[in-house]
């Protein structure tokens, strides 16, 4: 193993990293909560969607039953068989196959640039302003902060791959 690579990623950082996303869920939530309760609730059933979907994804991952950056490699073991290592490197992860994960952000814009149209209001555009930072600029951070310490980066990561590209 590579000096520097976290065999089991550190609690806080597990911590850090699920605030994140969750952060983004409750917001857009609130913003689609203007447009109505049950908006609200599919966008949240959305996002559990996307969860199970890559806790589905881990299950070839070398953090399967680790702690892994997210937390999700032992999760996944709770839930899901080992798959084969072996696939997580020759996935080839493409900006298509990413859209669904943008659509968490997308959702709740969509709807906030819906509410801010129809009936202007300060704390929808804060709102707005404040997912699209999290969604952007957060992502990134979390990014550099976990990829740089992953084992998986160092045997094979398209995500990693696909998003280094633009550096």
């Amino acid at each position: 193993m590579k000096k520097g690579c976290y065999e089991n990623y550190p609690l806080w950082m597990v911590i850090l990293t699920n605030i994140h996303p969750i952060s983004i869920y409750i917001l857009g939530a609130f913003i689609l909560s203007g447009l109505g309760i049950i908006f609200t609730i599919l966008y949240l059933l959305f996002c559990l969607c996307m969860e199970i979907r890559l806790l589905k994804s881990c299950v070839n991952c070398h953090y399967y039953g680790k702690t892994c950056a997210f937390g999700k490699g032992r999760l996944s073991a709770l839930l899901f068989k080992r798959g084969d290592p072996d696939l997580f490197y020759q996935e080839d992860i493409t900006w298509y196959a990413v859209l669904p994960d943008f659509l968490v952000l997308l959702f709740p814009l969509a709807g906030g640039i819906i509410l801010i149209i129809s009936s202007f209001n300060w704390i929808t555009l804060l709102l707005i302003i404040s997912i699209l930072i999290l969604s952007l600029a957060g992502n990134a951070f979390i990014r550099s902060l976990t990829c740089k310490y992953c084992r998986q980066r160092e045997l094979g990561c398209s995500a990693f791959e696909l998003f280094s590209e633009n550096e």
